[in-house]
């Protein structure tokens, strides 16, 4: 009697047929997983990466529209200590819409006895403080409605 190999063979091939199947099946399935978690990642990477650049473009926009405000103020606080010496030296005088009197009495017949019109020392210094604070806040307001323009409003 012989032995017949051929069932044993065919069963054996079958088996190995199966267990690589089920091996391939198993790594299709972790592919496919890992695929879809990279993706997933890629997705993350590329939207981490949009808000980081968003943010630069920010953080720039917001640099130079500080320098901007900075050097008009800077400009504008210039403008105003030199109109302030010219005043001190006398290059320049402040115009004021004044009347005149001669020893504290109105005189409406002549102006020859009249004092020249002029601000006290402290007035001339809280002019220029008052002028200083109001280019300051204008330049603050300015700067802040165009914040919230370019950066808030984005």
């Amino acid at each position: 009697m012989t032995f017949n190999w051929k069932p044993i063979l065919f069963g054996v091939l079958t088996l190995m047929l199966a267990i690589a199947f089920a091996m391939a099946s198993h790594y299709r399935t972790a592919l496919t997983e890992t695929q879809a978690s990279l993706t997933k990642v890629n997705r993350e990477l590329n939207l981490a990466k949009d808000v980081i650049a968003d943010m630069r473009t920010r953080q720039r926009d917001v640099a130079d529209l500080d320098a901007k405000y900075t050097q008009e103020l800077a400009d504008a606080q210039s403008t105003i200590n030199q109109l302030e010496r010219d005043v001190a030296s006398g290059k320049r005088r402040l115009q004021l819409n004044a009347t005149c009197t001669a020893n504290g009495a109105a005189i409406a017949s002549s102006l020859g006895d009249a004092s020249t019109a002029r601000l006290t020392d402290s007035a001339q210094r809280d002019y220029f403080t008052l002028r200083e604070r109001i280019e300051t806040v204008t330049k603050q307001v300015e700067y802040l409605q165009e914040y919230i323009k370019t950066q808030c409003q984005k």
